[in-house]
This record gives C-alpha cells, sequence and structure tokens, in this order.
C-alpha cells in the first residue's frame, strides 16, 4: 500500500513539472488550437513543434511561424502565429501572438486580422488557398473541392497575404518533416541533353504529350441526366468527345522545342525563373478547360492540378500570342490552349504522377445547377527526366511574395511611373512653362487631383514617417530589400522622392505627390471661396513654429527603437491613416483630429505641413543636400519688392527675398510672378523705365524737329 501511494506522489510530482516548461500562455495557445489534447510535450529538441496528444494519441503538432519562417510583414517584423496541423494535415486553427501592422494595430483594429486567420481552421493542405480581394465575386469552395476562396480584407492586402504565404510554407514544412503521408518522392527535373524532332502525334504516341478524353456517356453516366437537359450546345456529334485534353510540360527541350520552335523555346526559358515550372494544357469538344469567361493571367475554374495528395497552383501565363505561337507539326485545331505555372507553396515534382481534375458544372436552369468531376492521371515518360539530390522546399526557392504583388497592380505601376515622368518634364522646364501662368495653375490643380484620388484613395501611396523609422529599424536588424518591395507604389515613390530629393528639395513631393497635402491645399482653397479670414502667422512666431516638426521627427525614431508599438501610437500625430488609408471611417477621436486639422487649414494656409509633420520634417533635412536652387530670383526680391512673400501661402519666402528651401513646396506660383510682366515689380518698373525713356527720346525728337 505504501509502494503505491509513493508511486502516485512521485507521478504527481513529475507530471506538473514535465509540462512545466512549456509557458503557461503558449500552454493556453495550443490547448485553444486541440481542446481535446491531454498532453502537450515541450518542443522537440531537433525541430521546432510541440507534439500534442489526447492520452497516447498523437493528435497533430502545434508551431510558432518565427521558428520555421522569417518572412518579414508590412511594418517589417515577422507576424509571430501559433498554428496547429492535425495528423491528417488539417488546420486546427491558427492564432496571433504578436504583429506590428500599422493598418490592423491603429487602422482598421485587430478583428478583421483576427476573422482571416480564423478562416484556416478545419482546412487542408490538400486543399489550395487563394486569398481573394474583398471585391471578387469568388469565395468559398470551388467545384471540385481543391481550391478554396478565402476573403481577404480590404486596406490590407500585402500583410493578409504575407500571412496566407507563412501559414502554408510553414505548416507544409512541418507536414513533410512529421506527417508520412506529406512526404516527397525523389525530385526530378527535364534531362535538357534530351531532344530529337516529333510531331505532335509522335508526341503523343511517345508519352512524351498526355492525353485524356471524356465522353459524353460517360458525363451522363455521371449527373445521372442526358445532356440534352441541359441549355446550351452540350451534345457533341457521333464519335467526337464532350471534353479531349492534352497537357505537356514545357520545360523540357523534347517538349518546349518541338512546341515552339527552336526560337520560341528560347523565348520562353529566358521568361521563366530559375525555378518556374510550367504545363501547357490545351482542349477540344464542346467543353474546353477554360470557359468563355475566363480571364487571362488568372486561376482556372474548370481545372485543378493536385500531386500526392496537395492542392498545385494554376496561374495562367497568357503568354501564348504572335511573339510564342505553338509551332508543331500536325498540331490540331484547339477550343483553348494555355500555359500555366504550376507548384506554388507545395512544389510541382515533374517526373512524378499527378492528378489533373475537370470539374463539370451545368446549370439546368437558374436554379438548379448539376456538378460533377473528373480526376485524370497526368503521367509523362520517365525519358524526360533525371532524378537530382533534394532542393530547398519550393517556398524558399519560388519567387518572393512582391513579385506577384507587382504583376498584380502591373497597370497602377505603369499609370504612376507616366505621372512622375510628366512631373519629371514638367519640372525640367520649369522656367519656359512658367511663362503661361494658366497652363501652370491648370496643371498644378490637375496633378493634385490625381495625387489625391489615385495616388491616395486609390493606390494607397501615402508615404509616411513610418516608413522612416521602419528604414532605421531594418538597417539595425538585418536589411531586407524585399520589405520595402511590398508595396511597389510605395517603393516607387520613395524612390522618386529619394532621387528628387537631391534635385529639388523636399518640395516636389510636399506640394505634389502627398495626397494629404493635395487635400489641405483644397481645404485652403475652399476656405478662401467661402471667404474665410485668412489668417497669417507672426513672422516671428512663424520662424519659431517651423521648428517644432522636428522634435516630434527625433521622438518618434527615438522611440521606435525603444518601443516599436508606442511609436505606432505617437505615429498619430500624422492623419494620413485616418483621412487617406481609412477614408475617414474610424474611431471618433482619430477623425476629428484629421478633418479639425483641414478645417483649420482654411483659415491658416497648411498648418499641419508646415509645423507639425516629422515626414516633412525628414525630407527637408536630406534637401538641404540637394544640388540646384532652382526658383530663380532677382536683384529686387525682397528690396523692395515683397510681393511673392505676400503671396506665398506656406510663407517659405524671407523678407531679403530668399527661398527656404527647407519650407518651400515648390508650387511655383512664384516663379509664375516673376515671369508675369504684370505682377513682377522688377518688369513694372523697367517696363516704366524703358515708357520714360521712350518718351524721353521721343520729346527730343519733337524739339530737334
Amino acid at each position: 500500500m505504501r509502494s503505491r501511494i509513493l508511486l502516485l506522489l512521485l507521478c504527481l510530482f513529475f507530471l506538473p513539472a514535465s509540462r512545466a516548461e512549456l509557458p503557461p500562455d503558449k500552454q493556453a495557445l495550443i490547448q485553444a488550437l486541440f481542446p481535446s489534447a491531454t498532453v502537450i510535450k515541450d518542443k522537440l529538441p531537433d525541430f521546432p513543434v510541440y507534439p500534442v496528444y489526447q492520452l497516447q494519441e498523437l493528435l497533430g503538432y502545434a508551431f510558432e511561424s518565427t521558428d520555421l519562417s522569417d518572412l518579414q510583414g508590412f511594418s517589417g517584423q515577422p507576424i509571430k502565429m501559433m498554428i496547429g496541423l492535425d495528423t491528417r494535415g488539417r488546420f486546427t486553427g491558427v492564432r496571433v501572438m504578436d504583429h506590428h501592422e500599422p493598418v490592423f494595430l491603429h487602422g482598421l483594429g485587430e478583428a478583421p486580422l483576427f476573422e482571416f486567420v480564423d478562416q484556416y481552421e478545419n482546412h487542408s493542405l490538400r486543399e489550395q488557398i487563394i486569398v481573394q480581394s474583398s471585391n471578387s465575386r469568388k469565395s468559398g469552395r470551388s467545384q471540385d473541392g481543391n481550391v478554396v476562396y478565402f476573403d481577404g480584407v480590404s486596406k490590407a492586402t500585402v500583410s493578409v497575404l504575407i500571412i496566407n504565404d507563412t501559414i502554408l510554407s510553414t505548416a507544409l514544412k512541418v507536414a513533410r518533416r512529421e506527417l508520412e503521408a506529406f512526404a516527397q518522392a525523389t525530385p526530378t527535373r527535364a534531362r535538357t541533353d534530351f531532344y530529337q524532332p516529333l510531331n505532335w502525334q509522335q508526341l503523343i504516341d511517345r508519352g512524351y504529350v498526355g492525353h485524356a478524353t471524356v465522353s459524353a456517356a460517360e458525363v451522363e453516366q455521371k449527373l445521372g441526366r442526358p445532356l440534352s437537359d441541359y441549355p446550351g450546345s452540350l451534345q457533341p456529334d457521333p464519335d467526337q468527345p464532350f471534353s479531349e485534353l492534352f497537357f505537356a510540360y514545357m520545360n523540357s527541350p523534347m517538349v518546349g522545342r518541338n512546341l515552339l520552335g527552336d526560337a520560341g523555346y528560347e523565348r520562353f526559358m529566358d521568361r521563366l525563373g530559375p525555378h518556374d515550372k510550367v504545363l501547357l494544357v490545351a482542349s477540344r469538344g464542346v467543353f474546353p478547360h477554360v470557359g468563355q469567361d475566363f480571364t487571362p493571367g488568372s486561376f482556372p475554374d474548370r481545372i485543378g492540378l493536385s500531386q500526392n495528395g496537395l492542392a498545385m497552383e494554376m496561374r495562367d501565363l497568357n503568354w501564348l500570342d504572335q511573339n510564342l505561337p505553338p509551332t508543331a507539326k500536325d498540331l490540331p485545331d484547339f477550343a483553348a490552349i494555355n500555359l500555366f505555372q504550376v507548384g506554388g507553396n507545395a512544389g510541382f515534382n515533374p517526373g512524378s504522377e499527378a492528378m489533373l481534375s475537370l470539374n463539370i458544372k451545368l446549370p439546368r436552369n437558374h436554379l438548379i445547377t448539376d456538378e460533377t468531376r473528373f480526376d485524370l492521371p497526368v503521367a509523362f515518360s520517365d525519358d524526360l527526366f533525371e532524378t537530382v539530390a533534394p532542393e530547398a522546399s519550393p517556398a524558399e526557392t519560388r519567387d518572393p511574395v512582391w513579385v506577384g504583388l507587382w504583376k498584380e497592380r502591373w497597370w497602377q505601376i505603369a499609370l504612376l511611373v507616366t505621372g512622375l515622368t510628366v512631373l519629371t518634364v514638367f519640372f525640367a522646364r520649369q522656367k519656359s512653362l512658367s511663362r503661361h501662368p494658366v497652363l501652370v495653375r491648370r496643371f498644378r490643380w490637375g496633378f493634385l487631383a490625381f495625387t489625391l484620388f489615385f495616388i491616395g484613395f486609390y493606390a494607397q501611396g501615402q508615404l509616411s514617417v513610418v516608413n522612416i523609422y521602419t528604414l532605421f529599424l531594418a538597417i539595425r536588424d538585418g536589411f531586407s530589400l524585399n520589405v520595402f518591395l511590398l508595396d511597389p507604389v510605395l517603393f516607387i515613390l520613395w524612390t522618386y522622392t529619394f532621387i528628387t530629393l537631391f534635385i529639388w528639395g523636399r518640395g516636389l513631393f510636399c506640394g505634389w505627390l502627398c495626397p494629404f497635402g493635395a487635400l489641405q491645399e483644397m481645404s485652403a482653397w475652399l476656405g478662401e471661396k467661402l471667404r474665410f479670414r485668412q489668417i497669417r502667422v507672426p513672422e516671428a512666431w512663424h520662424r519659431r513654429l517651423i521648428l517644432l516638426k522636428y522634435p516630434i521627427l527625433l521622438g518618434l525614431v527615438g522611440t521606435a527603437f525603444y518601443s516599436l508599438t508606442l511609436a505606432e501610437q505617437l505615429a498619430e500625430v500624422e492623419p494620413f491613416k485616418t483621412s487617406i488609408t481609412l477614408f475617414f471611417w474610424r474611431y471618433w477621436p482619430f477623425v476629428a483630429y484629421a478633418v479639425g486639422l483641414l478645417v483649420i487649414g482654411m483659415f491658416i494656409h497648411k498648418l499641419y505641413c508646415r509645423y507639425l509633420c516629422p515626414l516633412g520634417a525628414g525630407l527637408a533635412v536630406l534637401g538641404r543636400f540637394r544640388l540646384f536652387s532652382w526658383l530663380e530670383r532677382i536683384e529686387r526680391c525682397g528690396s523692395p519688392c515683397q510681393h511673392c512673400k505676400n503671396e506665398c501661402g506656406i510663407n517659405a519666402i524671407r523678407k531679403d527675398g530668399r527661398i527656404d528651401y527647407d519650407e518651400c513646396i515648390q508650387c511655383l506660383e512664384c516663379v509664375v510672378i516673376l515671369r508675369d510682366d504684370t505682377q513682377c515689380v522688377d518688369s513694372i518698373i523697367r517696363n516704366k523705365q524703358q515708357r520714360k525713356q521712350q518718351a524721353r527720346i521721343l520729346a527730343t525728337d519733337a524739339a530737334g524737329a
């Protein structure tokens, strides 16, 4: 009896000790991911996962995303999550442990972030998860169930894409290391020395091009009704298939050179990244592999690819055009033909068998739709491939996240670059163009509208002091350009602004490219139109107040090194997030602050820009290293003429006529005045002197006569 009591006491003593190694907060998180867990073991010594058991049964693994991925968020810091994965490769849940994404912390709030990660629960690694924009028509699950569309978060596209990439890539590492069902087959690659000229039929006969046929009878059998019950021409001709599909691995020279020709194959390979893998899919029949509403460059709805139970990402490249046409001999006419980049986080092994699913969805009427699916094996001849040593995981070798973001926003990039080019030409020719005051003013107001509505409200291209201290923190913690490339609009604007700081100073950005600055300009114009009394800050006070923004900048940057969370809170001195990012849809004190600045700006011209803006302070410091002083001054500027100073709403002209480039927003109003013979005092005086001289000459001539 005593021995049993002693044994029980020993068990009670050692059991808590074995679990005490895991911090209580992490234990609570893992317990929430696995509610039925009775044992949560400490992190494995050779792989950073926490095994979770119910008694003796392994339920799955919990792991921290930062142990397996160093992908940084939009803030420049990793988004730390606890992820649960069961033994079948299904997510038991995702919990955010720590993050510094500004749009969630001090914008939209964290609720949209938590709602986004909640979508992963009960979904499998075998599914292809696609994050959709907030206005996408697609949602839920695809016809075959292998593609799942998650709702994204408006205004936080970059952050949620990074979260999705982090979750999928880390979970796949765990599955391939710990779950037998996800073990990888021996990797293969296309043989580069294997080629001989072949026609289309020979490629099929030798197994270099795959071929599958779905007959009308097979479709009718699966649907349980004849095709004549469905509207449209779905009944094929006798002896013709319902759908006939062909597929080929284009990286192989045997396939690619024969289908595209030598020159076409060379152009094709030049466009591929070092780890890109491309599958050609062609079809004919009454039901091709893409429908008439398919958008080039997107994911196909009618077909899906899986390998080893994992859904493969398929994205149309939209490359087959007059510059890259198929040129194979005896190539039949197809209803549709596409090149798809395949792989994603799971990766694609071309020498291993895969499965191509054809998803058939036929509406009987506007209320009832019948669906079925055919799984077609994809296997190519072993002659095309050679085995290779295991490579790094696909998540490590494929293109960074920012590459896809740049491709997705290509037209925004093109429009922005065009706008910046026009602005550069305008500024380079400002001396000649300023002789046309109406043109200058119309161009300025037109460009301010472009800045506010396209760069600001639509493309979300508002630069911020947050970007400045993020750069300093990145330099301290190990600089990675990938973080700054995540938003192409911000990256292009920062690059352009940095370069032009050394040419024109801070004014080009502050006066032309800042969306909130444009909004202030418009509020000041409205105040004048409403005949509000315009308050001019006395010169002595103005000179003191313009220095206020510099300690604000230093305080924010210094605080960021002490506490990033506190710095993000203090950065609310900028009203940009409230006004430009969130369209004033926010907790009322933030809205009151932003609106209050605009209302004050109707009486005091651009008060925030002049006295409070830490971003402007940072740009002014760098702007002091500009190479040129483009704004022309003449002898009478400031002595005696004060016209330009009186007209300068920003008060960037000193009494002696000098331009204060630290404050100037390059509105060019003073240049227009200088070129206007009816406004410039120097021109007026010179014209008067010329008229007097002419009158004197005429009088002398008259007296001589």
